[in-house]
């Protein structure tokens, strides 16, 4: 039996490795045990050990068993570094800082504008708010739906009506909410003309038709919807004797080229179709109509009416209401044409007078300009007094409104 040499010693350097491995030293103790006469596992010089450990730390690492595929190794991450408070070199610049307190201060002065306007809007319309309050809706329907009507006119009113709510401001759904006007009538209806009777000569029918004639000039004049938006008051002037060449030239000229000394709005109600237009079908009326012996065969007719006007931007999607309230006194006369060389069965238009309210000052293009909320007038400044339009109790003067002087403020619309 044949021992072989016991192996060389390893290098006791601190970075020596062997380069044997377990599975070659067992086999090489099996066969010694044996008998077997193999030469044992030789250990690599130290110039190869050398050369091997240059190549792993080269390529980074390789199998443990030798003869093994490379394997590439992720470098770990770095650990990481306790908390340290930036620097004034490493902290944000310092115009970092003031960028972001100055978008704070932009952000805060946007929000500043918007609340402002929110608060002018809420001024000027607090139904704005006050229509979004729980249970506002039901009871301000209930109100505007049903408000108890007048009866209607019959002599001038001694008074002004009652004052209402202001904060009730008109919108598109009830755009008299806030007036008077609320209680009025609507339109052609709330023209009523008296009974009638036999007076100067004439029967109780040709005085009947005197006063239905007078209220079919009424409604062509200031309820055609044709009329209000511009139009010509073709109605209104077919109900005038042609034998009054004088009149109807007059108010003709007064249509295709006004002045402020010949205006057609003093007896036509029109508005700009391109500025405004009506806030739905209802116009209120209030008035009374009168008549009485002129001389032998006539009958004159005296009509008081106040017409209240809701009114929107035209072209817009705004749902501000303005108010234009008109007053109009005529005097019409019917006569016998067995008497008078007149035509059968029509007008003779002898006066008119009227006052208009919410109307730009100083323009006379032949239309109503209304004023909107939170809008300047575009037309000359209000001179005269302070007046309630719904005040029907004072008589008109005459040219005080139709010629376009003493134009004053109102108290309400």
């Amino acid at each position: 039996m044949t021992t072989a040499p016991p192996p060389e010693q390893p290098d006791n350097r601190p970075d020596h490795q062997s380069s044997i491995s377990d599975e070659q030293w067992e086999a090489f103790l099996r066969d010694a045990a044996e008998g077997g006469g193999g030469a044992g596992p030789e250990e690599p010089s130290a110039r190869a050990r050398m050369v091997t450990r240059r190549l792993r730390e080269r390529d980074g690492a390789t199998d443990s068993e030798g003869g093994g595929r490379r394997r590439w190794r992720r470098k770990p991450a770095a650990e990481p570094q306790p908390w340290t408070p930036p620097g004034w070199r490493t902290g944000p610049a310092w115009q970092e800082i003031n960028g972001t307190r100055a978008r704070r201060r932009q952000a805060w002065s946007a929000v500043g504008v918007l609340l402002a306007v929110a608060v002018a809007l809420v001024a000027v319309r607090p139904s704005l708010l006050l229509d979004r309050l729980p249970g506002h809706d039901s009871a301000a329907s209930a109100v505007d739906a049903s408000p108890s009507r007048l009866p209607a006119e019959t002599a001038a009113p001694s008074s002004a009506p009652d004052e209402t709510d202001q904060t009730a401001l008109p919108t598109l759904e009830h755009p008299f909410r806030g007036s008077p006007a609320a209680r009025w009538a609507d339109g052609a209806a709330a023209i009523e003309p008296p009974a009638a009777k036999a007076v100067a000569g004439l029967s109780r029918e040709d005085v009947s038709l005197a006063l239905r004639r007078t209220k079919d000039f009424l409604v062509a004049a200031n309820l055609n919807p044709d009329v209000l938006r511009g139009g010509q008051p073709d109605e209104a002037f077919a109900l005038i004797d042609p034998k009054e060449p004088a009149v109807l030239s007059r108010l003709r000229r007064a249509l295709d080229k006004p002045t402020r000394d010949n205006q057609p709005v003093s007896l036509f109600s029109r508005f700009d179709p391109h500025e405004v237009r009506l806030a739905g079908d209802v116009v209120k009326v209030r008035g009374h109509m009168t008549f009485a012996a002129e001389r032998a065969g006539q009958v004159r007719v005296q009509a008081d009416y106040t017409f209240v006007y809701p009114l929107v931007k035209a072209g817009g999607d705004s749902d501000f209401v303005a108010r234009t309230i008109i007053r109009r006194k005529l005097t019409l006369v019917l006569s016998d044409p067995n008497r008078w060389d007149v035509t059968p069965g029509k007008l003779m238009l002898e006066h008119w007078n009227a006052e208009f309210y919410n109307d730009e000052c100083g323009i006379y293009d032949g239309y109503f300009h209304p004023t909107f909320p939170l809008e300047a007038p575009s037309g000359a400044p209000a001179t005269g007094p302070a007046e309630d339009p719904y005040d029907r109790s004072h008589p008109l003067s005459d040219g005080s409104k139709s010629d376009g002087t003493g134009c004053g403020t109102i108290t309400r619309t």
